[in-house]
C-alpha cells in the first residue's frame, strides 16, 4: 500500500500539536505530583487527530488473518473456529467482574464451572481428575512432568531422571523436560513415522521417569504400538505421558486413559476452541490416572456436599490462581453446546477432512508416508522437484488467494515439509476451494514458476528477509526530532 495512512507507523503519522481528545474542565483543583514520580522528559507519544488514529488501526486490523477471515489449515496447532456463543458467555459481567482473591462463597458459580470442566475432561480422556491451573500447553507439559517427578520422589525412586522423547515430538517436549531438570533421551521413528519399539527397548531402565508421546503424532499418524510400548514402559517402572496437543481427532474415537497413559495435558485453546493466535491466551489442563490425584497442583477445586471449595497440597505449585478463566468458560460452553452425542463426531469429521485433502492432492504433492492419517498429514513439497519451487514459495503464493499458509518445514523429518490440518468444522465447499488453489499453484510451478517464486503479489508486504529479521530485529521505534513537524 502506497497510502501513507496505511503503510506507516502511528508515530510517522504524528503532527506536532495535533490532538485526538478533549478533557473536561478541571473540577478538582491543582495537586502537585511528587518530584520523584515525575518524568525527566516528556513521553515520546504520537500526536494525531482521532480520524487518523481510527483509520490507521482499522486498516491494520484488516491485514490480520484469522479463522474468522478464511481457511486456516495450520497443522500442529488446531486453529479451530471459536463459536460466537462462547464469547457471549465468557463476557457475561458475572464472569468478567470476578476477582481471583474474592471470598469463595461469592464465586460458587465460577468454581462450579471449573469443577464440572475437570469432571468432563476426565470423562473425555478416561482419566481420574484434572487441574485447570496451567496457562498454556507447554505449561501443562511442565506440570505433568512435575507430577511424574513428584510421584517417583514420593516412592524414594530418585534415580529416575531421564525422559524419553520421540524424534518427531513437538519441540516443547524436550524443552519442558529440561526445565523440569530431567535429561532427554531421544527414541527414533520407523520409516512409517511411528515410534520404533526396537530402538526404544534398550533405552528403558531404572533411570527412566517417563516417555512423552503425542498421539496422533506430529505426522498425523496414530501410534499403533501403544499397547506394546505401555507394557515395556510400565514394566521398567516408568510412567506414560500423553501430549494432548493433537487430541482433536481422538474425540469420540479413543481415550488416552484407556490406552494406559498415566498423565496427560489437553490444549483447551486448540481442541475446545479459543484459537490462540498471537501467542495467547491459552490453557493446558493436566489429568492423571487414579492414584496420582494427590500430586495435582494446588489450589484444586473440589466439591464438598453442595458447595465448592479449594484444597491445597504440598507437592506442586504452578500458579496462584485457577488458570485462564475466560478460556475455561469457552471450553465448558463448547462442550455443553455440542453435548455428548455431537462431541463424539468431532474426531471422525476431523479425520475425514484431512484424508479428503490428502487424497485429492497427492497427485501433485509428494506424500512421503502413505496410508490413513488422522487430523493432519505432511507433504514433502511438490512431486515435481525440477521446478525449483519450494514449500516456502507455495506458502507465500497461497496468501494471494486468501488462504493462510499451513505449517511449513515442520516436522524436521522431511526437507520440504508442509503440514496441513483442516479441523472438523470446515465445509466441503471451503475444502474444495483450497484443493483447487493448491492444484493451481502446482500447475503454475510447472508452467510459470516465477509467479510462484516471487509471491505474494497482493499482500501489503512482499517477502521479508527472514534471516536479517531474526539476527537484527528492530524492536523499538526511535522518534526523530523535527520541530517543523
Amino acid at each position: 500500500m502506497n497510502n501513507k495512512l496505511y503503510g506507516n507507523l502511528i508515530f510517522e503519522l504524528s503532527q506536532k500539536g495535533r490532538r485526538g481528545y478533549s478533557l473536561p474542565k478541571n473540577q478538582f483543583g491543582h495537586h502537585e505530583m511528587p518530584a520523584d514520580e515525575k518524568r525527566s522528559a516528556d513521553a515520546e507519544l504520537p500526536e494525531c487527530d482521532e480520524m487518523t488514529v481510527v483509520r490507521h488501526y482499522t486498516n491494520l486490523s484488516e491485514n490480520n488473518f484469522g479463522v474468522n477471515n478464511g481457511f486456516y489449515p495450520l497443522g500442529s496447532c488446531t486453529m479451530k473456529y471459536n463459536p460466537t456463543i462462547n464469547e457471549e458467555i465468557c463476557n457475561l459481567p458475572a464472569f468478567t467482574n470476578l476477582h481471583p482473591l474474592q471470598p469463595l462463597g461469592t464465586c460458587q458459580g465460577a468454581l462450579e464451572i471449573e469443577y464440572n470442566l475437570q469432571q468432563a475432561l476426565a470423562e473425555i480422556s478416561g482419566l481420574s481428575d484434572f487441574t485447570l491451573n496451567p496457562c498454556a500447553g507447554a505449561h501443562g507439559e511442565l506440570t505433568g512432568l512435575m507430577i511424574i517427578r513428584s510421584y517417583h520422589q514420593a516412592r524414594h525412586d530418585n534415580k529416575r531422571t531421564k525422559v524419553i522423547v520421540p524424534d518427531s515430538a513437538h519441540g516443547t517436549n524436550p524443552a519442558s523436560a529440561a526445565v523440569c531438570g530431567l535429561e532427554i533421551v531421544e527414541v527414533k521413528s520407523t520409516v512409517d513415522g511411528l515410534v520404533d519399539v526396537e530402538d526404544l527397548k534398550p533405552l528403558l531402565g531404572d533411570d527412566i521417569a517417563a516417555i512423552m508421546m503425542t498421539n496422533p503424532n506430529t505426522l498425523g499418524l496414530f501410534e499403533t504400538k501403544i499397547p506394546e510400548i505401555e507394557k515395556l514402559v510400565h514394566g521398567c517402572g516408568a510412567l506414560m505421558y500423553y501430549d494432548g496437543a493433537n487430541l482433536n481427532p481422538m474425540l469420540g474415537a479413543a481415550r488416552p486413559g484407556d490406552m494406559g497413559f498415566d498423565v496427560m495435558h489437553i490444549n483447551l485453546h486448540k481442541t475446545f476452541s479459543t484459537p490462540h493466535g498471537g501467542g495467547g491466551p491459552g490453557s493446558g489442563p493436566v489429568g492423571v490416572r487414579e492414584g496420582l490425584e494427590e500430586f495435582l497442583p494446588s489450589p484444586h477445586v473440589v466439591k464438598e456436599g453442595d458447595k465448592f471449595t479449594l484444597v491445597e497440597n504440598h507437592f506442586n505449585h504452578v500458579g496462584p490462581y485457577l488458570g485462564n478463566f475466560s478460556v475455561i468458560v469457552r471450553a465448558y460452553t463448547y462442550i455443553l453446546t455440542l453435548g455428548y452425542e455431537h462431541l463424539k463426531r468431532v474426531g471422525p469429521l476431523a479425520t475425514l477432512n484431512a484424508n479428503y485433502i490428502k487424497e485429492c492432492l497427492k497427485d501433485a504433492y509428494e506424500l512421503p508416508i502413505k496410508g490413513l492419517c488422522k487430523h493432519e498429514f505432511v507433504f514433502n513439497g511438490l512431486k515435481d522437484k525440477s521446478t525449483g519451487v519450494t514449500t516456502m514459495d507455495i506458502a507465500k503464493r497461497l496468501l494471494d488467494f486468501g488462504y493462510h499458509a499451513p505449517t511449513i518445514y515442520f516436522p524436521l523429518l522431511f526437507h520440504e515439509a508442509m503440514m496441513i490440518e483442516p479441523t472438523e468444522n470446515e465445509s466441503k465447499e471451503t475444502i474444495d476451494g483450497f484443493i483447487d488453489v493448491m492444484h493451481r499453484i502446482a500447475k503454475e510451478a510447472i508452467e510459470t514458476p516465477d509467479i510462484v517464486k516471487s509471491a505474494p503479489h497482493d499482500a501489503p508486504i512482499r517477502r521479508v528477509d527472514d534471516v536479517l529479521a531474526a539476527k537484527n530485529p528492530i524492536l523499538t521505534y526511535k522518534q526523530l526530532v523535527n520541530d517543523e513537524n
